[in-house]
């Protein structure tokens, strides 16, 4: 039998390429000002549901996403790897939301999609390193949790096992379905694109992406109904705004400061025993290591 499978998804700025404008006045993230991607350890929980739907024939993949407009990226990126469906949450009054709101947010929406047996997401995004998101997610529908997922091993008869990877090494636990799994980065990369997915769902988009192309595009999403990636607003998911965007956020940034690592000394070596281990020794006791 298959799993109904939903793949919580985020486009984040790509931190690797930080600059000075990169934050704005009020603390958020200038979105702007870097390139968006994909957040990794989303598309290692996507490799995951991918995984599963390989091994339970039926089983159907839904991506949410929340974010502006150009979020809908993520969804076709998850359609090309083989994902069914995409819902996209974008609204003003989602901006500036923490990750309180957030979950708050993903957490009405997954209620509106009802039909589900597993949600899967990053352990975090590299915006903000927090991974509260699951977590949370998980504690608003009242939900089990298993965190730190490095791979699911089975889903089925209402259970579900999964190998976490901790920090001094690994374990197995089983729990009940429906239930939140958030993956780490050491579980395995997601699969490339399918050439045939791409030429497939080429053409996906939003409601507002629509009106924004020709008459013909419009024509070929009412000719072919999984070109058309379904658009949420906070009325469509029955939410109370209070709990959205900066108003409904508690996590205030105080402020920010660019650091940069420079090296004040440097120290080398010969390629013997005797001085590798004075390093290493060196290296734990001013705790870089160890």
């Amino acid at each position: 039998m298959g799993l109904k499978i939903i793949v919580l998804a985020k486009q984040v700025p790509d931190t690797r390429n930080v600059g000075k404008d990169a934050m704005k006045a009020d603390g958020t993230v200038n979105r702007a000002a870097l390139a968006a991607i994909f957040n990794p350890e989303d598309l290692n929980a996507l490799e995951q549901a991918l995984r599963l739907k390989d091994r339970y024939p039926g089983s159907e993949i839904t991506i949410l996403t929340m974010g502006p407009g150009r979020a809908a990226d993520i969804i076709r990126e998850g359609l090309y790897r083989g994902a069914d469906k995409g819902y996209l949450l974008t609204d003003r009054a989602f901006a500036g939301s923490d990750t309180l709101a957030t979950s708050y947010a993903l957490a009405c929406a997954i209620r509106k999609i009802k039909d589900f047996d597993l949600i899967v997401a990053g352990r975090q995004a590299i915006d903000g390193d927090t991974a509260q998101v699951g977590p949370q997610v998980a504690e608003k529908l009242n939900l089990p949790q298993i965190t730190y997922a490095q791979e699911v091993k089975s889903a089925e008869k209402g259970k579900i096992t999964v190998v976490r990877r901790l920090e001094r090494g690994v374990e197995t636990v089983e729990g009940p379905l429906p239930c939140v799994i958030t993956v780490n980065a050491s579980a395995p990369d997601c699969r490339p694109r399918n050439a045939k997915k791409v030429m497939k769902y080429k053409h996906a988009k939003t409601v507002t992406e629509s009106q924004a192309q020709s008459e013909d595009y419009i024509d070929l999403s009412t000719d072919r109904p999984y070109l058309n990636i379904e658009e949420w607003s906070v009325n469509d998911i029955e939410t109370d705004t209070k709990w959205l965007g900066l108003g409904g956020s508690p996590t205030k940034v105080k402020k920010i400061e660019n650091v940069v690592f420079q090296a004040k000394e440097s120290k080398r070596i010969s390629n013997n025993e005797e001085e590798l281990e004075a390093m290493i020794v060196e290296l734990i006791e001013n705790h870089t290591i160890g």
